[in-house]
């Protein structure tokens, strides 16, 4: 009799992968967050400080309820205040400069006065010249560092800002075909390139004015070195009920700052 066959049974279990979660996921998404902000850090660093202080505007009121929204009046950084404190603001720039020239050396080269149209900065020059090489558009090292510091002081301020070229009545002796009017609209134009490098925002400067010697400083001296000068004026806010927002420390400031 043949012995019957028992069928073999192979049995076989299913694999399956364990289950996983998603964490990857989270760490993904937050590694994504990081390099969005560094780049946007980045961007900021290399942006203009208009684009600047816009983008802190938006981040101070998100939901656009100040109408100052996208400026640096929508903080705390400026308190307005009455037109005829216009005089505070000279207070700060006479303390800026004299942080640039402690030894007083520009003292005499340099006249801030409060007039009808704004506040007006006046550089004027030397008989070897101060802030400029003689007859020339050429700023000295003197022009560079005190425009950088009234550029960091006026950058702050929606005002806008004037600038004006004047010359002596001698005539310039270099090139026929370029005059004191060339002259003096050149200096501002210059002035006004430095000014917006270090720190004046785009749309702040509204004027450049050349007036050669038809504006002098000293009728009676019309040769005197400190005719040739440049002027810049910091105007008065026209829309703003003639007010003037300027930085809350020299709000709390109580004591006046005079020049040394």
């Amino acid at each position: 009799m043949a012995e019957s066959l028992q069928p073999i049974i192979i049995k076989r279990k299913a694999l399956h992968s364990a289950p996983h979660g998603g964490a990857w996921k989270v760490a993904y998404a937050d590694f994504v967050t990081a390099m969005m902000a560094l780049f946007i850090v980045l961007w900021l660093l290399s942006a203009s400080k208009e684009v600047q202080v816009t983008v802190g505007g938006y981040f101070r009121d998100p939901r656009g309820s100040s109408k100052n929204v996208g400026n640096n009046k929508a903080g705390s950084d400026f308190i307005p205040v009455k037109k005829q404190d216009m005089e505070k603001l000279k207070e700060q720039i006479i303390k800026s400069i004299h942080h640039v020239d402690p030894m007083d050396k520009l003292k005499n080269h340099i006249e801030i006065t409060i007039t009808e149209e704004g506040l007006r900065i006046e550089l004027m020059e030397s008989a070897k010249g101060t802030f400029f090489e003689l007859g020339s558009i050429q700023p000295t090292p003197a022009l560079r560092d005190l425009l950088q510091v009234l550029s960091q002081e006026l950058g702050k301020l929606p005002n806008k800002i004037s600038i004006e070229g004047h010359t002596d009545s001698k005539p310039y002796s270099g090139i026929k075909a370029y005059d004191n009017w060339d002259l003096s609209s050149d200096r501002a134009n210059a002035a006004r390139r430095l000014m917006q490098s270090q720190g004046i925002q785009p749309n702040q400067i509204t004027q450049i004015r050349g007036f050669a010697d038809q504006r002098l400083r000293l009728p009676q001296q019309p040769d005197d070195p400190s005719n040739r000068r440049i002027s810049l004026i910091v105007q008065y806010l026209v829309n703003e009920g003639s007010e003037l927002p300027l930085p809350a420390d020299l709000m709390q400031s109580k004591q006046p700052m005079t020049a040394k």
